[in-house]
């Protein structure tokens, strides 16, 4: 029995040792990369009364296509200019060494609906419009582990169609703080 005994000893020992293999640690493994992100638009429900959802999809580590896609939800007193609907896709380069995120530069084409309201001597005038607009915006995308995705951007464009004199009524802004998910 006492020579029994210094074996099991031995043995139970050996068995709980090459029970953990190499490299069996997962923690470090690569983890599949989440090529999609969805994100809405909170600045532009607060400042201009408008619910704005993105879709994006990662082509590689350092660039991404998306759409952008603008409903308005009344009109405002607070701009001249109100949009209805907007629909925007974007091309966008990362300059950071982690997947996707950090600083980027924008390429956008927005095709646009809005509404002008002009007010003159006792008349209140409204005019519809629609019209295309090619713009640049820069901005940063955060990530956490899990996948929650924030992101700041500004950005300015054009719109190609104008008949007005006026140069600010061709200039439209995009940006805004989004919050969303990527997976």
């Amino acid at each position: 029995m006492r020579a029994i005994l210094p074996f099991l000893v031995a043995f139970f020992y050996l068995a709980i040792g090459f029970s953990q293999t190499p490299g069996a640690d997962t923690s470090n493994a690569p983890q599949p990369i989440s090529k999609n992100e969805l994100r809405l638009n909170v600045t532009n429900f607060i400042l201009l009364n408008a619910f704005t959802v993105d879709y994006e999809r990662l082509i590689t580590d350092e660039s991404s296509v998306g759409i952008s896609l603008l409903f308005g939800l009344g009109n405002t007193d607070d701009f001249d200019q109100f949009r209805n609907f907007e629909l925007t896709p974007y091309y966008r380069q990362f300059f950071s060494k982690k997947y996707a995120r950090g600083f980027f530069i924008e390429g956008f084409a927005s095709v646009l609906n809005r509404e002008d309201v002009f007010f003159g001597f006792d008349v209140e005038e409204t005019m519809t419009e629609t019209n295309v607009a090619l713009g640049i915006s820069v901005g940063g995308k955060f990530l956490t582990r899990g996948g929650f995705v924030a992101e700041v951007f500004l950005g300015v464009g054009r719109t190609l169609f104008d008949n007005d004199d006026f140069f600010f009524e061709s200039v439209i802004g995009r940006g805004g703080i989004s919050l969303g998910y990527r997976f």
